[in-house]
């Protein structure tokens, strides 16, 4: 079987998905799946001298000839919001016409990010059917649910024409998509509610591949001497992107708040992301003294990155939790470090570190909640350290890398019956 993927990003860029798109290519590569992929130059998470290095190879083979990847040249991806806008039209008027003229496509495969890729691939289906004379089939996998994610981190609102125009493509890919991977009962309860038939929907939760994410002894991360971090203070860590919808206000406040209160604690950001910088600027502006930003780590460090903390961050706005489940999370509870959550009360995430007694969740928004969250890890050391076990064992018991893979070949194998 033949599948075309047109992706956003490919390795060596270090996303939050890495981990998961690494471990479906060799899950497709087992189940004899060849893969097409046409990508841009690298640009996220990578220096400019790796960027000059893959300018030149235009064609890899990977996975022992199960992955063929075409890379075209494409400006690297700056903060700008409309030129990388703009970058992400380029990029896919460029991969519309790389996947019309692709041969012997059996399947076309592809995620949420960004947007537009859904709308992307439809038009591609739809070419690439009449072509062939029968149906290519699509399967789309839902990460992130545009435009309600905008509405949710307060970008834009309903009605807006940013929203409307949003919703289009929304239902335009939903209904020419044969099969649509979620990531949670929300996610599925929500495009259903919008029209989608429940048959042409599978749930399927991010993963963590456990052997990859494992709890790191703090006398043996380098990552400590990397960025001379003192092993004997205490450390809440965020690793991932800094964009609109973490709640970056609130941890500001929070880091401010207990700068006397609790001098030997530490927030420690590991991001990249369209608001990084910004924070960047009100650290030093506001003279915040226990908040350390370090950039992205990429992927073989993956156990020390999860492991720096005494606890793990989730932080978002209010009313992103019908629509996001973070899959940084996972690697938190791998690396048996407890999860300190500010996220909605209702969200599947909240209820999960409830029920597995992997954390503590605070309300999202809430100031005051999320510092008596801070405060009990801090308090209850040892308590803080049972609730990372507890978090392990959950991933072990209910998320395991190989049973979710599985449920993806099934699914493409299932749309080409």
């Amino acid at each position: 079987m033949k599948i075309l993927k047109l992706s956003p990003y490919c390795f060596p860029e270090q996303v939050s998905s890495s981990h998961l798109t690494k471990d479906l290519t060799e899950g497709f590569a087992n189940a004899d799946f060849y893969i097409e992929n046409y990508v841009p130059t690298p640009t996220r998470g990578v220096s400019e001298e790796i960027r000059r290095e893959y300018k030149k190879k235009k064609y890899e083979v990977v996975q022992d000839g199960h992955m063929i990847i075409h890379r075209f040249s494409m400006f690297k991806e700056g903060k700008n919001p409309l030129l990388r806008a703009f970058r992400y039209v380029l990029v896919n008027l460029i991969q519309y016409h790389k996947g019309v003229n692709a041969q012997d496509i059996d399947v076309i495969y592809a995620g949420s990010t960004p947007p537009t890729q859904g709308m992307l691939c439809s038009l591609v289906k739809k070419r690439l059917s009449k072509k062939y004379k029968r149906n290519v089939p699509f399967v789309f996998v839902l990460q992130d649910i545009f435009p309600d994610s905008l509405v949710n981190a307060k970008m834009t609102k309903k009605g807006s024409i940013i929203w409307k125009i949003g919703r289009k493509m929304e239902d335009f890919t939903y209904c020419n998509a044969d099969k649509i991977i979620v990531i949670s009962g929300n996610f599925k309860q929500n495009i259903m509610e919008k029209g989608v038939p429940e048959e042409k929907i599978v749930v399927i939760p991010n993963w963590v591949n456990v052997d990859d994410v494992y709890p790191v002894e703090r006398k043996e991360n380098k990552l400590f001497d990397k960025y001379h971090l003192d092993r004997e203070k205490f450390y809440i860590c965020y690793s991932g992107n800094v964009g609109h919808s973490q709640n970056l206000p609130l941890l500001l406040e929070a880091a401010k708040a207990l700068q006397k209160e609790i001098v030997d604690l530490r927030f420690v950001l590991i991001s990249e992301g369209a608001a990084k910088a910004e924070l960047e600027q009100k650290i030093v502006e506001e003279k915040i003294s226990n908040m350390i930003v370090l950039p992205f780590q990429d992927y073989s460090e993956i156990a020390s990155v999860f492991s720096l903390g005494d606890a793990g961050l989730i932080i978002s706005k209010p009313g992103i939790g019908k629509s996001s489940v973070p899959s940084k999370t996972w690697s938190i509870m791998a690396a048996e470090r407890p999860v300190l959550v500010s996220f909605d009360e209702d969200s599947e995430l909240s209820q999960l570190i409830q029920s597995a007694g992997c954390g503590i969740t605070t309300k999202a928004g809430d100031l005051n909640s999320f510092l008596q969250g801070v405060r009990i890890l801090y308090e209850n050391q040892e308590l803080a350290r049972q609730k990372g076990k507890l978090g392990r064992i959950y991933l072990q018991e209910h998320l395991d890398k190989d049973t979710c893979v599985k449920a993806y070949v099934d699914v493409v194998n299932s749309v080409r019956k």
